[in-house]
């Protein structure tokens, strides 16, 4: 199975449009499961003191691991640049899915696919090696062929990626993923 993540709890975020047009390629030319899980739908009560004991987590998070990481065995993390980073709403995330389920959700040979968004020149290079480093400290296999994409909005057209070259680098980082 292979879980899509877009990676800001940002409403109506641009990263989102990418990462659905990701999703319905994969589902279109995947023969494994595809899902999708949008940090907009984080649960209200991820973040607070006891978040790093298992009795502690929110039970929404436990569920959201159920469905999305535990199961999966690809993950494609679409993210934008938040100040030369990651949202910290993902990383929260990731570490608060440390806590329960540790190596069902991180180990076993997973991979993981990146793209970043962003609307300067560096299409979030930075926070994708960040991104890069603790996945891989996580035991999960990156892709080398991380897909910066930069100047996001002259790329849309009515919530929609219309620029063929970006759709075509899209596909080419999509097509290695599969055989990855």
């Amino acid at each position: 199975m292979i879980t899509v993540f877009s990676g800001t709890n940002r409403k109506n975020s641009r990263t989102h449009i990418i990462a659905q047009y990701i999703y319905q390629t994969l589902k279109e030319q995947s023969n494994e499961e595809v899902r999708f899980f949008s940090m907009e739908e984080l649960p209200t009560d991820l973040f607070h003191a006891d978040m790093y004991s298992e009795a502690g987590q929110s039970k929404a998070l436990s569920s959201i691991q159920d469905e999305y990481l535990i199961p999966a065995n690809k993950f494609y993390f679409v993210v934008p640049e938040y100040n030369g980073g990651i949202p910290g709403a993902l990383k929260l995330f990731i570490d608060a899915c440390s806590v329960r389920q540790y190596a069902a959700s991180f180990h076993g040979g997973k991979k993981a696919a990146l793209v970043g968004v962003s609307s300067g020149r560096s299409g979030a290079l930075r926070g994708l090696e960040y991104m890069t480093g603790f996945l891989n400290y996580l035991t999960i296999s990156v892709l080398p062929n991380k897909l910066p994409i930069s100047s996001i909005e002259t790329l849309l057209e009515k919530d929609q990626l219309v620029d063929k070259e970006t759709q075509k680098v899209v596909q080419a980082q999509i097509t290695e993923f599969l055989n990855f």
